[in-house]
């Protein structure tokens, strides 16, 4: 009779509540270098992106979400400490992650989870550093920051180094974005019927350079003449294919429903510095390694089947890391020491305030492109255009924007509006100082811009 009673009472219970009463599978998905109008979902007309476009259909569409930072290794290293990644004194590009940093899967490994990660790595190649040994299972990728698609016996440099399956060179011969998509559906297929939760983490380095598509790909885009778009694209739409290839593996076993699923980019698409690409932004101004909203603002989108609302939009600013604390919420792991904010109570409704009141970035070794966003304005100090000063690069200087009238930032507002600038500028070096002196505290050097003037922690 209790049995009975027991399976009436979850046939009466609502799908939401079920889904809380049991930890989710969690797959996080990582682009490479993608322009924010680069997925249909965004407008893009000559690059079908269906696999993309399912997540959001299925779930949520952030419009205002960010990367935390404008180069790789910032933005993961803040999805994997959960944290603004200054406070580990990482500013631009290089690593490693320190060990002082609480990873996320090692979080969701002390939760139960079985932890596995696909992909590109780019926070330490060193023994200690690496993937196995920051809290995954399993492992099947590169360490560095990027690498040949087309696999070149032989060759060498950082683009050429060995394929890994955990700590092992493995010899490969798939084109690379085919294995990380056939690795990643595999990883779940072996999840079938084990009673632990997952994790699985798959890194793209699609859409970075180099620019290398076979050739089932590139005869797909026949009617773009630009060759360097053409080659992006065939790049991109296998991209979409490997994350389709995830998907029917989710569902052929059963899985889809019982998952927390996210997709998101590490930073804008370069689109006049550093691997130019051929992304496009529109409607935002700016290239990766700015920090105007071309080089931050990211496609973000999460699904989880009963509890995030099918095909809705969360226009508050969200960023990288609080896609780590939503996941460390839905696992019931440890979530102490985060930035992030969990979502669910915010796209869900629960919560109706903004999860931030304000979103800083700092690139302070690189060109010392900083900003902070509160409500709908931002300040800004930028370079734009090329990597190195001269006539194609715009020196930074202080600038003010309404976003919710100029998500373009074409009218800069710091003339007008002095005290909103001299308030934000104060809210940034507030925060500037905090995060140095929380890495301090932990017995790392936060990094400064060379010749940089006055004192430093």
């Amino acid at each position: 009779m209790l049995k009975a009673l027991t399976f009436v009472c979850a046939l009466l219970l609502p799908v939401a509540a079920l889904h809380a009463a049991q930890k989710p599978n969690i797959v996080l998905i990582l682009a490479d270098d993608m322009g924010y109008a680069d997925i249909g979902i965004h407008g893009c007309k000559d690059i079908p992106t269906p696999h993309i476009d399912r997540i959001a259909k299925a779930g949520v569409r952030f419009t205002d979400g960010y990367a935390n930072g404008s180069f790789c290794t910032p933005t993961r290293a803040a999805l994997m400490s959960c944290r603004y990644q200054h406070r580990f004194a990482m500013e631009d590009l290089g690593g490693p992650l320190p060990a002082q940093a609480h990873t996320l899967p090692k979080r969701l490994q002390a939760a139960g989870y079985k932890t596995g990660m696909v992909g590109k790595w780019h926070l330490g190649s060193e023994a200690g550093f690496t993937p196995m040994d920051r809290g995954f299972d399993e492992f099947f990728g590169f360490l560095g920051g990027g690498h040949q698609y087309i696999l070149q016996p032989g060759g060498k440099g950082e683009y050429n180094a060995p394929i890994l399956r955990n700590r092992d060179p493995v010899d490969e011969s798939r084109y690379l974005t085919d294995a990380f998509g056939e690795e990643a559906a595999a990883f779940v297929e072996h999840q079938r019927g084990e009673q632990k939760p997952f994790f699985l983490y798959l890194a793209f380095n699609a859409v970075h350079t180099p620019l290398q598509a076979v050739e089932k790909y590139q005869v797909r885009f026949p009617s773009i003449t630009d060759s360097k778009r053409r080659t992006y694209a065939a790049m991109l739409s296998a991209m979409d294919d490997a994350i389709g290839r995830l998907l029917a593996a989710l569902d052929q076993t059963g899985q889809t429903d019982r998952t927390l699923i996210f997709f998101t980019n590490d930073n804008g698409g370069p689109t006049t510095r550093n691997a130019v690409n051929g992304s496009v932004n529109t409607p935002l101004r700016g290239s990766k390694c700015e920090t105007f909203e071309g080089g931050i603002r990211v496609p973000m989108l999460m699904q989880w089947t009963g509890v995030v609302p099918a095909g809705s939009t969360y226009r508050q600013p969200v960023m990288t890391f609080d896609l780590s604390a939503t996941a460390l919420a839905a696992a019931q792991a440890d979530a102490s020491q985060v930035d992030g904010k969990d979502l669910l109570p915010y796209v869900t409704g629960k919560l109706q305030a903004p999860p931030h009141d304000t979103l800083f970035w700092r690139s302070r070794t690189m060109s010392n492109n900083y900003s902070a966003r509160q409500g709908d304005w931002k300040f800004l100090h930028s370079t734009e255009g090329d990597a190195s000063p001269g006539p194609k690069q715009t020196p930074a200087r202080d600038m003010l924007f309404n976003l919710a009238e100029d998500i373009g930032e074409q009218r800069d507002l710091a003339g007008a509006n002095p005290a909103k600038l001299d308030e934000l500028k104060k809210l940034y070096e507030a925060w500037s100082a905090a995060v140095d002196a929380d890495a301090v505290q932990m017995g790392l050097t936060p990094k400064f811009p060379k010749n940089a003037a006055g004192p430093k922690p």
